[in-house]
């Protein structure tokens, strides 16, 4: 825990008063008020459209003109001589300020970098903005950053593109570019949304050193209340635009005082999957599965070698079963549940209801196809902005013939979007126009429909704040215990594996590493890397040295 800063010792280093926002005149940010302490780690807490990142965005003024307004408030920076107030000051000081006093690391570094420049370049440039210098020493000192944010072969890195690292290493990049300048303030967006647990355990961990080292405060915006309760000094949570309590980590934790806070602190996926009947028929099996990437080289893109993406993984599934495939970014999950579903080329037996798949041409597949469906990561990347939500929902029946007309059709979509919880009159309306967890129903609304035997879930809950997690949770589970469903469920939040999954496969470099059921991988883990996991996701922990519902798995 990052000890609050003594009272002596708290010289303000940010001071927010009375802040509003308004997008083209609707206020959707209203009288926030809070202080974060030179060196200090303030939270900003809340669920997906409370105000917390539009909040730290007005800070340095970043939200779009005329769109966004400031009808008050102050945003006064004690970073010089004397308070400046940013709302206040002229663009070519704010310029002089982003970047170097007040940096910021956003939620996606894959959409922040820049996928036509090199590493390199966009440090350098990071660099040079505010402290120009010969190209050599700009260069040496990217280098640097490179080694401060602990990236292996750092000389390699710089001259690579973002595509060509992981996600862990794109988010480090994205932490070297914001620490260039040594800023007085950090403001972390989201920094460890979509990483694995060991990795958002080394981000963070590296992010409180380098805090110590550089002295510099913190803003960190999550909805991960464990990273919150483990990282920061104080809390702010929002509600709607407002701040309705604030308080040092420990005492909120323990006391909160306002109902949103406990119903915060209450929101996470509980219980475990339905016991599953011993007569359970199988549905799915594979044999020594494996998947090899060509790696292509030259003008004429010709193959000069593989990679093992998965190696000789034999698993099974029965009808109204959930398998739980976990590991760190690159071990293989996605692949596997592509590779079961005849998305990519492999090799090994692939076995669904008794028959073998993995030979059947692309004509053969799809009469299965409505019967093996997947749910994506991202919801509002997955469907179609151009198509209503009944649009999307209904194109299955379309492609595979069902319902008789389209008032056979209209009616199964509206039958499908109450059963995912979705009032059906929204079904003439965008995806754009509803919320992350609503897009999510919408997701496994178009899968549903098709009344399929399977479902691959790749990560389907990963970028929702844990009250939404735990609503989607109790959907999916309702839906398979009502549907016998069997489900191929992705993650690297152990907290929802665990109440989702009867077994669990854990993967490493393409490789099982451990299989059994879940209870077992939870409270009785084998191997290392299993330990080290579970271990990762007990430090993030809300309630204590247990992760909620996995057994007595301690360090």
């Amino acid at each position: 825990m990052t000890e609050p800063i003594p009272g002596p010792m708290s010289e303000p280093l940010l001071e927010v008063r009375n802040l509003s926002v308004a997008f083209d005149g609707h206020a959707v940010v209203e009288g926030v008020d809070f202080t974060i302490a030179r060196g200090e780690t303030l939270a900003l807490v809340g669920e997906s459209g409370s105000g917390k990142s539009v909040s730290a965005l007005s800070i340095m003024r970043l939200l779009p003109y005329p769109v966004a307004s400031h009808p008050s408030g102050e945003v006064l920076f004690h970073g010089g001589a004397a308070p400046e107030d940013l709302m206040r000051a002229a663009p070519d000081r704010l310029r002089q300020i982003r970047g170097d006093r007040i940096a910021m690391i956003f939620q996606e570094p894959t959409l922040s970098l820049n996928p036509l420049h090199r590493v390199e370049r966009q440090i350098v440039e990071a660099i040079q903005l505010h402290k120009p210098m010969p190209a050599a020493a700009a260069r040496a000192r990217a280098r640097e950053l490179l080694e401060l944010v602990q990236i292996e072969d750092p000389e390699q890195k710089l001259g690579a593109f973002p595509h060509e690292m992981s996600g862990g290493q794109r988010q480090r990049v994205m932490i070297a570019m914001a620490l260039a300048n040594e800023p007085d303030l950090l403001i972390a967006d989201e920094p460890t949304t979509a990483l694995d647990v060991t990795i958002q355990a080394q981000i963070l961990n590296l992010l409180m050193a380098l805090q110590r080292r550089l002295g510099m405060a913190i803003l960190l915006i999550t909805h991960d209340l464990g990273i919150v309760r483990k990282f920061a000094a104080r809390v702010a949570v929002m509600q709607a635009g407002r701040i309705v309590e604030t308080g040092a980590t420990e005492a909120l934790f323990e006391a909160p005082r306002h109902d949103y806070t406990k119903h915060l602190l209450a929101a996470e996926p509980k219980g475990f999957a339905d016991p599953l009947p011993e007569d359970a028929a199988d549905l799915l099996a594979t044999d020594r599965l494996s998947v090899l990437f060509p790696i292509k080289r030259g003008i004429f893109r010709r193959v000069v070698g593989h990679v093992p993406a998965l190696v000789d993984v034999s698993t099974a599934l029965r009808c109204g079963e959930t398998l739980g495939i976990v590991g760190e970014s690159g071990s293989g999950k996605t692949t596997l549940g592509l590779a079961v579903l005849r998305l990519i080329d492999s090799t090994g037996a692939i076995i669904f209801e008794g028959r073998r798949i993995d030979g059947l041409d692309r004509g053969g597949m799809r009469p299965l196809r409505r019967q093996m469906q997947i749910v994506f990561q991202d919801p509002f990347g997955s469907l179609s902005p151009r198509l209503s939500v009944g649009e999307i929902v209904s194109e299955g029946l379309d492609v595979h013939g069902l319902g008789h007309d389209e008032a056979g059709r209209e009616e199964m979509v509206v039958a499908t979007l109450n059963e995912v919880g979705l009032d059906p009159e929204t079904r003439h309306r965008y995806p754009h126009e509803f919320s992350g967890g609503q897009r999510q129903r919408i997701a496994i609304a178009r899968a549903l429909i098709l009344k399929p035997r399977l479902i691959v879930l790749d990560e389907p809950t990963s970028a929702l704040d844990m009250s939404v997690q735990a609503q989607i949770v109790d959907l999916l589970r309702d839906l398979q215990r009502r549907h016998g469903l069997g489900y191929l469920f992705i993650s690297h939040d152990l907290r929802v594996v665990r109440a989702m999954s009867h077994r669990v496969l854990v993967l490493k470099g393409g490789k099982v590493v451990e299989s059994g059921t879940a209870a077992d991988i939870f409270e009785r883990p084998q191997m290392p890397y299993t330990k080290a996991l579970l271990s990762a996701a007990i430090h993030h922990d809300v309630s204590g040295p247990e992760i909620a519902g996995l057994g007595a798995v301690r360090q």
